[in-house]
This record gives structure tokens, C-alpha cells and sequence, in this order.
């Protein structure tokens, strides 16, 4: 059989259904010949046509010989039977072992660790040229990213302070009422948003809002190549787009946790007004006799840290983004994962340290 000429949709494909009729006649002792070698331009209908006198000769068990298909044709064949890939050769995985388990998820932690170290190592020297001035920057950019992680947050802080010091009101409640001691739900709620809820749930808030923005921002930037870009301008990325994301959040965090810690004391009298003979008078009596500036002091002291670690986490996990779409997603998420446990770890110290220091 030979197949000579352009084989394509527009040039028109001789028609084969007599020679697959023929084919189907013949016993399994023939043998077909396919010679292509005076073949001219082609696309998938050669393809298909190759394929079903395949499929018929498979049936009759006649052996197909010389077929001599380009190279490109042949490649789109075997991908087509699932020939040369793991798909149709049916390969069998073996176990690893436990070891091997357990040291591979080691090495990867190990090299995680030092990859975090280098960045903070090259964050220290972009925040050093900073402060000496020579960081090379847009100062327009600021302004947009205080923007989307200032303002822009308002809603969802107000949203899930509001609730949270609802929360904390119903909780106290349970206990105090057994004694008597309803009006102290208004020390409960404003110490706890003050000294740690305000700031920790603004900071697991940005972390899911902004660091995994920061990071979708910049594994795309990664993906287009706009980072090598700034490589080959003499740009160092971490002044140009790691500084200020981090220093908009350094500045817009602790307003937001005063607006958090607001917003949950407000929460809690809204609840204790409504369930117990409390007025709104009493409870915010009551918490300005207990609240002092320095209770707002280590939450706001808090946040700043919480604000540097969100930013750091985002932006890491977005310069060290791959090179394919769906690694963005994955740096996003990765960014919010490693942005809340950095927080958390990081709150626990602080707490520690607090107490320990009575601060």
C-alpha cells in the first residue's frame, strides 16, 4: 500500500473503505505493506486513516510491515495507543520504603530551612540599603499597596472583630453569671481583643487576604519572567517589590488592630446589653477602668511583628514560585499556610516573653 500525495482535510483523503474491506478478507498469513516515502504534506486525517487499517489488520492478525511514516506522524501514533508513555506500558510502582520516606521529607525540610534563612538573610540586606537610602524603588507603589491592605481590609476586620468579641462575650458569660459577675464580661472581652485577639485575628485576616495576594502577584511576575527582567536591569527584587509590600504592612497593620480591638469591645457590650441588665454605659466604664495604653500597647506591638512575618511569608513563597500557572496557585496557598504558623509560633514566644517580663 502506498500512500503518496498531500493527505489533508482541504486536499481530500482518498476514500478507503474498499481497501479496509479488503484488508478484511485477507488471512492472518498476509502481510501489508506500508510505504509513505513519496508522502506530501499531511495532517490528522492521515492519522486516523493509519490508524483503522491498523486496527483491521490487529483484528486479522496480519502482520504490518515497512511502514515508514515520518517521524512526527509515528510520535502522534504512540502517544494516540498510549505507546512509550507510563499510561500504556502499565508500569508498576514500587513501595518505598519507610526510610527512605522519612529521610527524603527530612532533606526537603532541611532544604526548606535554608531557603527561608537565605531569604531573610537577603531581606536583611535589602532593609539595611533601605534605611541607608539607596534601596531603588517606585514611591508610587506605597501608596497603591497601603491602599489594598489598608482601606480595602476595613470590611472583613469590622466583619470578624465584631464577632469575635461576640464571642468572647458569650463565653465569659457561661462562667461569670454562676457568681453574679456579668459586668466583668467587659475586662474579658477588652483584655483579650487588646493584648492578643485584636492583633492575631488581623494577622491571620491579612494573611489570608494579603500575603496570598503578595504571593499570586509574584509567582506571576516569576512565571513572565518580569523578575529575571529586573536581574538584567541591575534591579535587586527584594528593594523593588519585597520592601514595600512589607513596609505597607508594617504601617497599615497596627491601625487596623486598633480598629479590631474597637470593633471587638463593641461586639462584646452589643451582647451584654442585649442578654444581661447591662447598660452600654456600665460596660464601657467598666473597660475604661481596666483598659490601659499599655494593654494596647502589646497588641499593637504584636501586630507590627505579625505585619513583617504576613508580608515576608508572601512575598518568599512568590519569588520562589515555579514557572507554571498552577505553581502560582500553590505559592498562594503556601504563602497563607506559612504565613499563619509564622504567626502563631511567633505570638506564643511573644507571650511568653510578656508574662515572663510582666509587661
Amino acid at each position: 500500500m502506498y500512500l503518496a500525495g498531500e493527505w489533508s482535510l482541504f486536499a481530500g483523503v482518498p476514500p478507503c473503505g474498499e481497501l479496509l474491506s479488503a484488508l478484511a478478507s485477507l488471512d492472518g498469513a498476509a502481510h501489508v505493506v506500508l510505504d509513505a516515502t513519496r508522502l506530501g504534506r499531511w495532517d490528522s486525517t492521515l492519522l486516523l486513516v493509519v490508524r483503522r487499517i491498523t486496527a483491521v489488520c490487529r483484528q486479522r492478525a496480519l502482520v504490518i510491515e515497512g511502514a515508514e511514516l515520518p517521524e512526527s506522524a509515528s510520535a502522534l501514533l504512540n502517544l494516540a495507543e498510549g505507546r512509550g508513555s507510563d499510561i500504556g506500558e502499565g508500569k508498576i510502582e514500587l513501595p518505598v520504603p519507610l526510610v527512605a520516606r522519612i529521610g527524603s521529607a527530612a532533606l526537603d525540610r532541611i532544604a526548606e530551612f535554608k531557603a527561608q534563612l537565605a531569604f531573610v538573610g537577603m531581606l536583611a540586606c535589602a532593609l539595611g540599603a533601605f534605611v541607608r537610602g539607596k534601596a531603588r524603588g517606585r514611591p508610587g507603589s506605597l501608596a497603591r499597596l497601603l491602599q489594598q491592605c489598608g482601606p480595602n481590609a476595613v470590611p472583613i476586620i469590622t466583619l470578624i472583630s465584631f464577632l469575635v468579641g461576640m464571642i468572647l462575650a458569650f463565653i465569659g458569660a457561661v462562667q461569670l453569671r454562676q457568681f453574679g459577675a456579668q459586668l466583668y464580661i467587659a475586662d474579658l472581652v477588652g483584655l483579650g481583643m487588646a493584648k492578643e485577639m485584636g492583633a492575631m485575628m488581623t494577622a491571620v485576616i491579612m494573611a489570608g487576604r494579603t500575603g496570598a495576594a503578595y504571593a499570586a502577584e509574584l509567582g506571576s511576575m516569576r512565571v513572565n519572567e518580569e523578575t529575571d527582567a529586573l536581574h538584567t536591569l541591575g534591579i535587586d527584587p527584594m528593594e523593588f517589590l519585597v520592601i514595600p509590600r512589607i513596609l505597607a504592612l508594617v504601617l497599615a497593620m497596627p491601625v487596623l488592630c486598633i480598629y479590631a480591638d474597637f470593633m471587638g469591645i463593641v461586639g462584646g457590650a452589643v451582647v451584654t446589653a442585649a442578654l444581661f441588665d447591662i447598660s452600654m454605659l456600665e460596660y464601657f466604664n467598666e473597660s475604661r477602668v481596666w483598659l490601659h495604653m499599655s494593654d494596647f500597647n502589646v497588641g499593637i506591638g504584636k501586630s507590627v511583628v505579625f505585619a513583617v512575618l504576613v508580608g515576608a511569608a508572601g512575598c518568599m513563597r512568590g519569588l520562589r514560585c515555579g514557572t507554571s500557572s498552577s505553581d502560582v496557585g500553590y505559592a498562594a496557598t503556601s504563602a497563607v499556610v506559612t504565613s499563619i504558623v509564622w504567626v502563631v509560633v511567633a505570638d506564643a514566644i511573644l507571650t511568653l516573653l510578656i508574662t515572663t517580663l510582666n509587661i
